[in-house]
């Protein structure tokens, strides 16, 4: 009889000749592991694990610390299963600590922060609430909140939570035929707005039949015009609302962890805007587990700017919540912002790269700007402090005091931890900013679908260029993309179609299943459409996108094929290629011109040239061409950000020849991307010394 001894070791074996090599210099370990799998693959950040236990092939990611199970609640307090607890959690535990800060006064003027303690906010809650039960509203109702970020928006989402009605956020750059679109497949009962939007609502008030009430947020009953009787909608204000609650308080109808707490509308590209249903689960389970890396405290102050209408800053604030914050709003304006951060003096600040690429302007041209011997410091400052950040020692704090705590003033002189979303922020500008504000830059990479984070980066990690390891409520792994010429086995580093599974995944987009197949397979994977590589120390990074779809710095979505569509019928344009990347806010093109056409306004401006190229290369006619697709995109109705600001003008057709077009004839992007880098490089250059805001990370 064979040993057992031996026979384990041979089975050790067999599993570690199906480990994938590790590109990490660390050592592989393996590890038991009770769910996917009995033995996991460390790599540092992320640990490997099979998708199937007899396929053999190990390719599913999560983090590395909870490799044996996704998170679905708060470590801590696991008793927290809704956004009504735990916003209960939050009152018990400080009910006097500082909660909602504004500094907008009634009269409209701007003061020092006024602020609502998490026991008068669960005040509020509990009148709204309840008011809205006294107007008709039951659990299940959809609300509607139009209009930006304030107090008075928390307010109402806790009360939504707290009576199960389920909140729809609306925003303005979704346009009015959206709003009414949204309203009516939603079903609103309830919209809460401010007189701005107050003046849109009643713009289609007839063709919103769902409606019941409307709450002004900053208005008066004395000033809020008549309805007529026949529309059946009560208009009421904010205050007049809170009273009646208070008068008819209703005790909670509190939810459970798989009602529904959010409908997300997304602006999309093509069609109508999607509602990503989100479960109190799903938003429970993609905090709880960020809590894992990221650590805020009831001493910290956070400024609320980012839309609330966003994932992005939904999630930020139930984490708030969880950690006892205070939470102050800025002005509306973010011209002002900059004011609003010397006054609050937050200690954590979320933003987008394209707010980051300014600060980093803003920086780089007051260091130039500031004399030779200035310029001398801070380059010194700045290498020497970089030097000891990336080698893992501490810095010598006269660099601090010399130069950087000048710049930390610019934003209140507080700022401990920074974090970035929604596109990818340039590994320059990240080290920069670490330098700069000497505290944890964290990016991470998520969606409205996944309740916010897909991965997030460990604040020990000095490595940029990338978006780090699973958050530890899902697992990822990469699907092979062969008309891409990416896929799994991709050697040194797999690539493929990012696709993420786990709680903090949404069910399905709202009465709409024919979209959910498409992006949720049957095995419960979300396929993000973004292409992934996995990096050494099992770290993520992106690299391109699926389909032609692509996101601005800005965070606004751009379909080039029907930008393109619409230039077609430019009288210049033969062809055209639009493009645009997440680090810049603009769109470019480079346009194939119709020779003949060229040639006869030449000929009318008694331009002289010796060929065509020539001609293309003449600012006259470029300023031409671009004026008349300035025209066209207007006709037919595209957004600002869908025009584009710079062009350039080539002689030659694209051609399956050249490699630039299918064999139907669509543009092929990748190849297009590479054949005219130089060209899409320089207009990047030109546009950016058109406005020093717009920076192009190299």
């Amino acid at each position: 009889m064979e040993d057992s001894n031996s026979i384990a070791s041979r089975r050790l074996a067999a599993i570690r000749t199906h480990l994938i090599a590790s590109t990490d210099n660390t050592d592989s370990q393996i590890r038991s592991n009770v769910t996917a799998g009995e033995f996991v693959d460390e790599r540092r950040y992320s640990v490997v694990l099979p998708e199937k236990l007899k396929s053999g092939k190990w390719n599913v990611y999560r983090s590395a610390r909870s490799p044996l199970k996704l998170v679905t609640r708060f470590p801590d307090h696991p008793e927290i299963e809704t956004l009504h607890d735990n916003f209960v959690h939050a009152v018990d535990a400080f009910p006097d600590y500082k909660y909602l800060g504004s500094r907008v006064r009634v009269d409209g003027t701007v003061g020092e922060y006024k602020w609502m303690t998490y026991g008068e906010t669960a005040t509020a809650r509990s009148a709204i609430g309840s008011g809205l039960q006294y107007h008709g509203l039951s659990e299940g109702a959809c609300i509607g909140l139009y209009f930006t970020n304030r107090p008075e928006w928390l307010v109402v989402d806790h009360a939504c939570s707290a009576y199960s009605f389920v909140s729809v956020p609306l925003y303005d750059t979704l346009g009015p035929d959206a709003v009414k679109y949204i309203i009516n497949h939603a079903d609103l009962q309830a919209v809460f707005c401010v007189p701005n939007t107050l003046n849109v609502l009643l713009s289609f008030l007839s063709e919103i039949n769902s409606v019941r009430i409307i709450v002004v947020v900053g208005g008066t009953d004395e000033h809020l015009p008549s309805l007529p009787v026949k529309s059946g909608v009560q208009l009421i204000s904010y205050s007049k609302l809170i009273s009646q609650g208070y008068s008819n308080l209703k005790p909670f109808c509190p939810p459970k962890a798989n009602d529904i707490a959010t409908i997300c509308y997304t602006s999309g590209t093509t069609g109508t805007p999607k509602g990503v249903v989100l479960t109190h689960e799903n938003l429970i389970a993609s905090v709880a587990a960020s809590t894992l890396q990221i650590k805020f405290h009831s001493s910290d102050i956070y400024i609320s700017y980012l839309p609330l209408a966003h994932i992005y800053e939904r999630a930020n604030q139930i984490m708030a919540v969880y950690g006892g914050l205070a939470v102050g709003f800025y002005q509306g304006d973010n011209l002002k912002l900059m004011d609003d951060l010397a006054v609050l003096r937050p200690t954590i600040f979320c933003s987008v790269p394209r707010l980051y690429n300014r600060i980093y302007a803003g920086i780089v041209n007051a260091v130039n700007t500031s004399g030779v011997l200035k310029q001398r410091l801070f380059n010194a400052a700045y290498n020497s402090k970089k030097q000891a950040l990336m080698n893992g020692r501490k810095p010598s704090p006269i660099w601090d005091r010399l130069v950087f705590n000048k710049i930390k003033a610019k934003m209140g002189g507080r700022v401990r931890f920074l974090g970035s979303g929604a596109s990818p922020l340039s590994p320059d500008i990240m080290d920069f900013l670490k330098v700069c504000f000497g505290c944890p830059v964290i990016e991470g990479y998520g969606m409205t679908e996944t309740a916010c984070v897909i991965t997030i980066m460990d604040d020990s990690d000095n490595l940029s260029g990338h978006v780090g390891c699973p958050n530890p409520s899902c697992e990822v792994k990469l699907a092979d993309v062969p008309e891409m010429n990416y896929t799994s086995d991709d050697q040194p580093n797999p690539r493929g179609e990012i696709c993420v599974r786990g709680p903090s995944v949404f069910h399905g987009y709202y009465k709409d299943e024919v979209q959910t197949r498409e992006v949720i397979d049957d095995e419960g994977w979300l396929h993000t459409g973004d292409i992934g590589m996995w990096i050494p120390g099992g770290r993520l990074k992106i690299i391109d996108r699926k389909k032609n779809i692509f996101k601005l710095a800005q965070g606004e979505y751009i379909a080039p094929d029907k930008i393109e569509n619409v230039y077609a019928k430019c009288k210049f344009v033969a062809q055209s290629f639009v493009y645009g990347d997440s680090f810049n806010s603009s769109l470019v093109a480079v346009v194939s011109v119709d020779p003949d056409v060229m040639k006869d306004w030449a000929a009318s401006e008694g331009i002289k040239y010796d060929n065509l190229g020539q001609l293309c290369n003449d600012p006259r006619a470029k300023a031409a061409v671009l004026a008349e697709m300035d025209a066209v995109a207007r006709e037919a109705q595209l957004r600002g950000f869908e025009f584009a600001k710079a062009v350039t003008l080539v002689p030659e057709p694209f051609t399956v020849e050249n490699g630039l077009l299918t064999p139907t004839f669509k543009v092929k992007r990748p190849q297009a991307k590479a054949y005219f880098e130089k060209e899409i490089s320089n207009m990047y250059a030109e546009l950016s010394t058109m406005d020093p805001t717009l920076h192009k990370p190299l």
